[in-house]
């Protein structure tokens, strides 16, 4: 005897869906991307919405995720995988000046710029993005000081001031990723910005 399924199911593909979301905060940012908006692009309604992905904020953070999955792990796989940090961060700024104006999404970086301007309700949002901020910049900071350390960099390099540096230049090259800069100009800060390396 055939039992009946209970419920109904899910009339949408919710990767599909959370892609969609994923693009809108990336372009428009946390605040300016309404419940309206993620609905209208995710091609939902606001129950199903808040069935499958729970309020707008827990929305966010499965967002974020998915686009460090999808998009934004290159930082983390450089550092892991080039033998120097000397090496790690040239190819992070040469991946970040690919990644940062590729045609068919959003430029730039979300964890940078999705919530750079947010009402007070959201500054646990804005928060949650400066703290993986933070974290990529001890990731950084950790990866000069090995090499300090192996002697691969000399004992006085300023490790703290050399990787707020470089922190500073990829933020940079998403904010101007967004103001219309292309791939050939961000390489080319990509390569003046590695000149500023220590020498040996």
């Amino acid at each position: 005897m055939s039992t009946k399924p209970r419920g109904r199911p899910r009339s949408f593909d919710r990767e599909t869906a959370l892609e969609q979301a994923l693009l809108a905060f990336w372009e428009r940012g946390y605040d300016a991307t309404s419940v309206a908006d993620l609905t209208r692009v995710m091609g939902i309604g606001a129950p199903s919405l808040y069935a499958a992905f729970g309020d707008k904020k827990t929305l966010f953070e499965e967002v974020v995720e998915a686009y460090l999955t999808r998009y934004g792990g290159f930082i983390g796989r450089a550092l892991a995988e080039e033998p120097t940090a000397e090496a790690a961060l040239g190819r992070v700024l040469r991946e970040a000046a690919v990644e940062y104006t590729a045609p068919g999404q959003p430029h730039g970086c979300l964890i940078i710029s999705g919530a750079a301007s947010c009402h007070e309700s959201a500054a646990d949002v804005a928060e949650g993005l400066r703290a993986r901020r933070a974290g990529n910049l001890r990731a950084i900071e950790g990866r000069i000081r090995a090499d300090v350390a192996a002697g691969t960099l000399p004992a006085d390099t300023d490790v703290a001031a050399l990787a707020r540096f470089f922190g500073a230049v990829i933020q940079g090259m998403s904010q101007q990723s967004r103001d219309g800069a292309s791939r050939e100009e961000l390489e080319g800060v990509a390569e003046t910005a590695m000149r500023a390396w220590p020498a040996a």
